[in-house]
């Protein structure tokens, strides 16, 4: 199988369970940003890791997104520590996400470790604002963050825990086509990423 071709498992093959909430560290896009700001003064640019995964519903490649709140949408993910290697740190930043809460015992087929595929996209936040950009701005030399997508391959089967706080919901590509005014810029350019790949369509696991 080449290295262009993505193996995707139903939807009903994965199981969904909840943990304790996992508050925002921050109240507001503000606060955020002051967060950010200080973080730089102290440790220079922000590494953020993301992680897309895919399964598919009806023959149709689907998001994995959690909703926070009425309208906020994210891939899982968060940023790294300085130093930190970046696919190791994504793998624990899902595992913080999406990994079974405490004392969780599941069968050990249902809790494989995630498979870091292809980096999808790279995006760079050139100054303490919420805009970012799939480029660097000719006139930056010192951005603040760079957020890095990469694509996850799903096992066929997987338990996935989520912060009560949170939902998640498998959004369908055709959806967050051309559909930053719901998703944000981000999201709605996971299809074009996406398109590039080859899509084969497991069955159930049982």
């Amino acid at each position: 199988m080449d290295e262009n071709t993505i193996i995707l498992y139903p939807l009903s093959n994965f199981t969904f369970s909840t943990k304790e909430a996992q508050p925002e560290e921050d109240p507001s896009v503000a606060t955020r940003i002051q967060r950010l700001q200080r973080n730089y003064e102290e440790s220079g640019m922000r590494r953020t890791v993301e992680g897309v995964l895919l399964v598919h519903d009806h023959g149709h490649p689907h998001v994995l997104l959690l909703q926070i709140a009425s309208a906020f949408f994210r891939i899982p993910g968060d940023y790294l520590q300085p130093g930190e290697d970046e696919l190791e740190g994504l793998k624990a930043r899902l595992d913080e996400k999406l990994g079974l809460g405490k004392d969780v015992a599941v069968d050990p087929g249902m809790n494989e470790e995630w498979e870091i595929g292809d980096t999808l996209a790279q995006w760079w936040r050139p100054n303490f604002e919420t805009f970012m950009y799939p480029y660097v701005p000719a006139h930056i030399t010192k951005p603040k963050e760079s957020k890095k997508m990469f694509l996850v391959q799903m096992p066929a089967r997987k338990v996935l825990s989520i912060p009560k706080n949170m939902k998640i919901l498998a959004v369908p590509i055709f959806e967050l086509y051309d559909n930053s005014a719901r998703y944000g810029p981000q999201l709605a350019c996971l299809p074009h990423l996406l398109s590039r790949y080859n899509f084969v369509f497991m069955g159930n696991e049982n």
